[in-house]
């Protein structure tokens, strides 16, 4: 009888008990996350709709500022978000006072050179630090660490001497370079290269696969969605950059958007509908790429989730 006491349960026998401990979990107050209660639906909206107010507020509020005429009043409290004068002549405005399309042709320059160099060396450095056996590995996994701990303003001093050293001062290559690569970037590549099971890569290896034919079939289409959030962080980052280009560039035919748009907040235009206008055409390259990739997005965060 000890025997048969020792022996495993059916599954006849283990329903029962399991349908009795959900009872139990479930008057106990335990219920399933996936159907909240009216309380908690009432309250996810609620913090849903202050999100949408902090984040979206704002830039609706620019967006209608930017179409305001003369007879709207902008200090109106509660703002008003519909422009009883709409107009485009602010859009024209800043047109006339600063080249913007030349401005924005050098940011985009500058931003989409700083995506391509990144999503490359990127994949290179991190398939290097995942996959790759090499002497002095872990020292070099450490000085990249390191060089995240420092912040920007503590290298600008150095990177502007470089730069000027090189011959670089007020050129667009000059503002192009110390983005041209990110120590998180790699270390993003490095997390994603690190899921890729490495009997697959042996197994190219023995096959007679190259380094550059296993990146290319294998370690990039496993990592082109984290690659795609690497790209739309450094398209941002770069567009919006401000403090590197105004100390790099001196002469105004070569400014960036961010830079040439401090002339709207000078003594010429201190109008608030021009910089509204200068804000949205600003915003509009961010927009469009991130609803392009949005989807390559959110699967490469889905990529770097801790999957168990």
């Amino acid at each position: 009888m000890s025997v048969l006491q020792d022996l495993p349960a059916s599954p006849e026998q283990t329903q029962p008990q399991q349908l009795r401990l959900d009872r139990r979990f479930r008057r106990r107050g335990s219920g399933d996350f996936n159907k909240p209660t009216i309380a908690g639906l009432i309250g996810r909206y609620a913090l849903l709709t202050l999100v949408l107010v902090l984040f979206i507020g704002p830039f609706v509020w620019q967006l209608a500022t930017s179409f305001k005429g003369p007879a709207d009043d902008l200090y109106s409290f509660p703002p008003s978000f519909i422009p009883t004068d709409p107009t485009i002549e602010n859009y024209i405005k800043v047109t006339d006072l600063i080249p913007v399309y030349t401005y924005a042709w050098h940011s985009l320059l500058i931003a989409t050179g700083a995506v391509i160099t990144n999503v490359v060396l990127s994949v290179f450095g991190g398939y290097a630090l995942a996959c790759m056996k090499f002497r002095g590995k872990f020292i070099a996994l450490g000085i990249l660490v390191s060089t995240m701990l420092l912040p920007g303003e503590v290298t600008v001093t150095a990177n502007l001497l470089t730069i000027n050293s090189l011959g670089l001062a007020n050129t667009l290559l000059g503002v192009f370079l110390p983005g041209a690569i990110g120590a998180m970037n790699v270390l993003l590549i490095a997390t994603a290269c690190r899921m890729i099971p490495q009997d697959v890569l042996d197994a190219a290896t023995v096959d007679g696969a190259t380094t550059w034919q296993r990146i290319r079939h294998i370690v990039w289409p496993n990592v082109k969605g984290m690659a795609s959030v690497v790209a739309i962080f450094t398209f941002i980052g770069q567009w919006d950059d401000y403090l590197w280009p105004l100390m790099v560039l001196t002469d105004p035919n070569n400014y960036t958007l961010t830079v040439g748009m401090a002339y709207l907040n000078g003594n010429f235009s201190p109008d608030p509908r021009l910089i509204a206008a200068g804000t949205m055409v600003a915003l509009v390259p961010i927009i469009v790429l991130f609803s392009v990739m949005q989807r390559f997005f959110f699967q490469g965060v889905q990529e770097g989730a801790v999957k168990g």
